[in-house]
């Protein structure tokens, strides 16, 4: 065999072998990228549907239970017209609301006085169901922004 062909077969050799390589590591690839989305602008980061002790329809109860909203930009975001809403129905809209850059406000249940990390739907009845619920975030113009989800087997009592 001559040295020119020895070559060829060589280097056909590995351009196969970099292209059994490169299909291998190309799923991987768009996998990691998937790994590394961007945050949601504007998340539901936590819920507290069980407030701690006694269900017992005191406002101090009420407001054991809350969503928190994060704002995951540097950018204050506007949250007037947003809305909040459960699997039954219950929906909060922000009045005009101004969630702070990287902030985090909570949104409680019972009655109290807003400030820029605590607003309150005012209710005198709990809205999130403990074992199983949906919350729903919905910008000004009704599109979703954003979901959370729980199902639990523990059966909770109100």
């Amino acid at each position: 065999m001559s040295a020119s062909s020895t070559a060829r077969r060589v280097a056909a050799t590995a351009l196969a072998a970099g292209a059994i390589v490169s299909a291998v590591a190309l799923p991987a690839a768009a996998h990691d990228g998937d790994r590394h989305r961007h945050q949601p602008r504007v998340e539901i980061s936590r819920v507290q549907a069980d407030s701690p002790g006694r269900d017992n329809r005191s406002n101090r109860s009420l407001n054991g239970e809350w969503v928190e909203i994060t704002n995951n930009t540097r950018h204050a975001v506007n949250l007037r017209g947003w809305t909040l809403k459960d699997n039954d129905g219950n929906r909060y809209r922000f009045r005009d609301f101004r969630l702070g850059g990287r902030a985090t406000v909570r949104v409680h249940t019972g009655v109290g006085h807003d400030t820029r990390t605590d607003v309150f739907q005012d209710r005198r009845d709990y809205v999130w169901d403990d074992r199983a619920d949906k919350a729903t975030l919905r910008d000004e113009h009704g599109r979703t922004v954003d979901t959370k989800s729980w199902n639990s087997r523990h059966h909770h009592r109100r």
